[in-house]
């Protein structure tokens, strides 16, 4: 009988080890494989249509009085790359005495390794893009920064985006030209899901 046992110990001690063998067991995913894959899906509640109602601020950074002027169209959120990346179809009008119109892309990036995103945006009057910001959300609100230009001077830029319920997101961007100590917003975005 003590073989027995000796026989049964050595089987335990056989499965144990075989199930440790690289590429047999199911692999468990690390904290940041856990957080990455979460931090992708941070933009999923976005994607559909939404009827943008915009205020752009006519000369941000300068002495002159604030002056703003309001927009009115649409945004369509499309997904990329299965969720890694998606794709922002802006499209407004000037209103209430605004004239011109505003068509642009947003661009973001998921990137795993720093489990943030990067938004880039492009104004489809010039083709140009601008420097992305960077960032990710942290109870509900994501918070991006990056470096950008203004009127040939350095500049910080900080983009927030708010989500209020299901069907409604603020999206408001600032600008710094004393390095983040003071900012002043120069775009706000009110989305309402279509």
């Amino acid at each position: 009988m003590p073989h027995r046992r000796i026989l049964a110990a050595c089987l335990s001690l056989l499965a144990l080890t075989a199930s440790a063998v690289p590429g047999d067991a199911a692999p468990v995913p690390s904290t940041a494989e856990t957080a990455a894959a979460d931090g992708q899906h941070a933009f999923d509640w976005e994607i559909g249509t939404w009827r943008s109602q915009v205020r752009v601020l006519a000369e941000p950074l300068s002495a002159s009085p604030d002056v703003w002027l309001t927009f009115d169209g649409t945004s369509v959120v499309r997904p990329l790359m299965d969720g890694r990346a998606n794709v922002v179809e802006f499209d407004v009008r000037g209103v209430r005495g605004t004239t011109g119109r505003i068509e642009a892309l947003n661009l973001r990036l998921y990137e795993p390794q720093a489990d943030r995103w990067s938004l880039t945006f492009a104004n489809l009057r010039d083709g140009l893009l601008a420097p992305a910001v960077y960032g990710g959300f942290r109870d509900g609100v994501g918070e991006f920064y990056g470096d950008d230009q203004l009127g040939g001077r350095p500049i910080k830029v900080r983009f927030l985006i708010e989500r209020r319920g299901p069907d409604k997101a603020r999206f408001e961007q600032a600008f710094s030209d004393d390095g983040g100590l003071t900012w002043e917003t120069n775009w706000i975005v009110v989305d309402r899901r279509i």
